[in-house]
């Protein structure tokens, strides 16, 4: 899964993401983060390189997971990235249903809509941790 530069740099601007999440983020973004993390290790060991092209229905039923520990995240909190961050999750859903519908879609369109969906919800995930952060250093806490 790594071994192109692209999947190498994806790969650190999705750990250091997580990582500032972790560090600087509330009780929602450690939480986030740390499911995110855990599926996108899971979805690194249970991918099949050689049928990269078709249905995979274990990382599909890991993006439902993902889904649904945002929707009860954005239900609990107070926070307004989740219900952003849903948008581009079921961006990514809607991405594994391609092979479904047609067959005949460009690889590139595939990798392109994967991507769009996973670096929303880093945008989300990164955009929620700072303003939680910044809320934190003007109430005096940090």
């Amino acid at each position: 899964m790594l071994d192109t530069l692209y999947s190498q740099i994806g790969a650190v601007i999705m750990v250091a993401v997580l990582a500032f999440a972790m560090v600087k983020g509330e009780e929602p973004e450690r939480a986030f983060s740390g499911v995110y993390l855990v599926a996108w290790l899971a979805t690194m060991l249970i991918q099949s390189e050689s049928d990269l092209f078709h249905w995979q229905p274990m990382i599909a039923l890991l993006d439902v997971v993902v889904l649904v520990f945002l929707i009860g995240l954005s239900w609990r909190s107070t926070r307004t990235w989740p219900v952003w961050a849903i948008g581009f999750q079921l961006l990514l859903l809607m991405g594994l249903l391609i092979p479904w519908f047609d067959m005949r879609v460009p690889a590139w369109s595939y990798f392109a809509v994967g991507n769009i969906g996973t670096f929303g919800v880093l945008i989300c995930l990164a955009v929620g941790t700072f303003w939680a952060w910044q809320e934190r250093r003007a109430a005096g806490l940090e």
